[in-house]
């Protein structure tokens, strides 16, 4: 879930730890894993009893449901995006990689229009992408965006 999560305990004062997790990707994520388990399963079962000729043995039903259960763990990667920021710099998972970035090698948190993501701004134009904060999410992602940006700048004050 998008919350953003601000402790006092950062041990920096005058700021706080930011956490953000997306909130329409975990359940989108979770609803589908759990439907394609369960079709899965549900075809595996129901494959020993075929009119077509071909024989399914009971291996073949197993692996129709480990396949299915392979298959919503790729889908459950989209749950795990997280971004956390402090006063020192920004940590951001993505799907497969994760990345931790000095608040002065980030020029600005941006979120472009009608972009998904919202984004690190680097040197050299380049950007990396903040899957954590996604622009379904609404009022959360403005949320998420604004703590980023205020860690941002209280970091390029100092």
């Amino acid at each position: 879930m998008i919350t953003v999560e601000q402790r006092e305990d950062s041990g920096v004062v005058g700021t706080e730890p930011v956490q953000c997790r997306p909130f329409f990707a975990i359940w989108m994520a979770s609803g589908l894993a759990v439907a394609i388990v369960a079709v899965f399963t549900v075809v595996g079962i129901v494959l020993r009893s075929s009119d077509t000729g071909v024989v399914f043995q009971t291996s073949d039903q197993v692996a129709m449901i480990v396949l299915g259960i392979l298959i919503a763990a790729g889908t459950m990667l989209w749950a795990v995006p997280r971004v956390r920021a402090d006063a020192e710099g920004i940590e951001v998972r993505n799907v497969l990689t994760k990345r931790r970035f000095a608040w002065r090698e980030v020029l600005s948190v941006s979120f472009p229009d009608g972009a998904s993501f919202a984004r690190l701004e680097l040197p050299d134009d380049e950007y990396y992408t903040v899957m954590a904060v996604q622009a379904v999410d609404g009022w959360r992602a403005v949320t998420a965006v604004r703590a980023l940006r205020k860690l941002h700048k209280q970091a390029w004050r100092e």
